[in-house]
């Protein structure tokens, strides 16, 4: 129970990845407090242990300056904010308007930026940290997603200025995902046997469930990674196999 006493919030954290973010951090002995728009449609829970919910939209600045005051008058301290709330439609860039894309971008980018803003002075005091949720789509083209694929590689370089602009109180890093199987990946991929061939394609054999990502926060919000910070820790099971192996017309025995 590496982070008895400690206080976390995990923005996003009713369902998906944001839940096993969520339930890691329950198992680890946090306190936990979830926001997102909408409840759970069941406590998240973990080791005997349930995670508070407020409902939140990232999006409203005074909302969100309320939530974490309130939050901290609760707890009497904060120690961990994992920014995992976002998200995307699958929108060519020609296909939307420009407001429609901003709007992933507000998301995705500027939220978790006011998230930090407004948890950053109970942080402080805690000598806390930031995880930021980010995905190998800030990384490659990202077609389909594009304003999403942006927000992301912003994402990962706020957290590196972040980090240097808040230490030594404040650690920042960023968890860079690759696929991971949730309750909603049917929407993506089809049924068990889509799925099964996509994680095919990942190296280690399979996508990652939440509880990958969730293990992967907890340490860097502990105490074993003190002296991590500005980091991005890639969690995407080995990364996508390049398509030229799959096109080259060499001798695969050799």
């Amino acid at each position: 129970m590496e982070l008895n006493g400690r206080v976390v919030v995990v923005t996003g954290g009713t369902r998906g990845v944001g839940a096993g973010i969520a339930r890691s951090f329950l198992a680890a002995g946090a306190e936990v407090l979830v926001c997102a728009r909408r409840p759970p449609d069941e406590p998240v829970a973990a080791a005997g242990r349930t995670a508070a919910f407020t409902p939140l939209d990232l999006r409203d600045p005074a909302a969100v300056t309320e939530f974490f005051a309130a939050a901290a008058h609760r707890y009497g301290r904060l120690d961990c904010l994992v920014n995992n709330a976002g998200g995307t439609p699958y929108r060519l860039l020609g296909e939307g308007a420009a407001e429609r894309h901003a709007r992933v971008v507000e998301l995705n980018l500027v939220a978790p930026l006011t998230a930090s803003l407004a948890a950053y002075p109970w942080l402080r005091d805690a000598h806390g940290s930031v995880v930021m949720i980010g995905s190998v789509s800030g990384t490659r083209p990202s077609p389909g997603t594009a304003a999403y694929g942006a927000a992301k590689a912003g994402l990962e370089n706020l957290a590196r200025s972040m980090a240097v602009e808040w230490a030594p109180e404040v650690r920042v890093n960023s968890l860079i995902l690759g696929m991971v199987r949730t309750e909603l990946s049917h929407l993506h991929y089809g049924d068990e046997a889509g799925i099964a061939a996509v994680g095919a394609t990942v190296p280690l054999g399979r996508l990652a469930n939440p509880g990958d990502v969730g293990e992967a926060a907890v340490f860097l919000a502990g105490d074993r990674a003190g002296y991590v910070s500005g980091a991005s820790l890639l969690v995407h099971g080995g990364g996508e196999r390049p398509a030229f192996l799959d096109a080259a017309t060499v001798n695969k025995e050799t």
